[in-house]
């Protein structure tokens, strides 16, 4: 897991305004609305729901906002015209970038992607053009706080876990995809909570970005595509 930037995307999150917090939870409902759609709104019987709801708890969603959502979208068929998109492309001197959106304007979404990446000095590419560099893994990231490495660790691989990672502030664990869910319930069981539960699309490699240009067009890339609404995720590899 080395060189994963994980946790600074977290602690820059933490950060963020009110108002952005916001445009969190509403890209979080648009996850539970179509998760209660296609497979309802009981958890026992429908697990995205389940990974979205413990995804939107590490964001710190009240649990009341989340039953609104559920019980909205299961009683008027909510989010019926929104569909997942990823797109892929790169940007300033190459680094890979997916963007998972989800969207009910499939044009719209389409051209303010093309923008964005033009704008700051890479390109948007076809379908699959740099996923192929990316392994799709669940990742699920604790803060470190007191809690002893060896026995975190032993209890993660105990639950299931594929790999463990201690870094300064937390402990990072990995799991097979359709490990996730599993893994986060028996860590929870035994008293654990997230910064970040989710299945997540890791970079097989890294590109270092040394140029001050580039630097500020790839930051503002990201800012501009974590700043759209239909923008579910992103993943790079930018080592930042």
């Amino acid at each position: 897991m080395s060189g994963h930037s994980k946790w600074k995307n977290i602690a820059h999150k933490k950060e963020k305004t009110d108002a952005q917090r916001a445009k969190v939870f509403t890209k979080l409902s648009r996850e539970i609305i179509v998760a209660v759609r296609e497979g309802g709104p009981d958890l026992t019987a429908n697990p995205r729901l389940k990974d979205v709801i413990a995804k939107a708890r590490a964001g710190n969603v009240p649990t009341d906002n989340i039953k609104r959502v559920i019980e909205r979208a299961a009683g008027s068929g909510a989010g019926d015209n929104y569909e997942s998109i990823q797109y892929e492309g790169y940007g300033p001197a190459g680094v890979a970038v997916i963007v998972e959106t989800m969207t009910d304007n499939r044009n719209r979404t389409a051209s303010e992607m093309r923008h964005y990446f033009d704008k700051n000095g890479g390109n948007l590419g076809a379908p699959n053009s740099v996923s192929w560099s990316f392994d799709p893994k669940g990742v699920l990231v604790i803060e470190r706080e007191d809690r002893d490495e060896d026995e975190t660790m032993l209890e993660a691989l105990d639950a299931g876990a594929a790999d463990f990672s201690a870094e300064d502030e937390v402990f990072e664990i990995h799991t097979a995809p359709d490990d996730l869910g599993a893994v986060r319930d028996a860590l929870e069981k035994k008293g654990y909570t997230f910064l970040s539960a989710q299945v997540e699309q890791v970079p097989q490699t890294y590109a270092k970005l040394t140029d001050e240009d580039q630097l500020k067009n790839m930051q503002r890339l990201l800012d501009m595509l974590e700043d759209n609404d239909d923008v579910q995720n992103v993943w790079h590899n930018w080592e930042e």
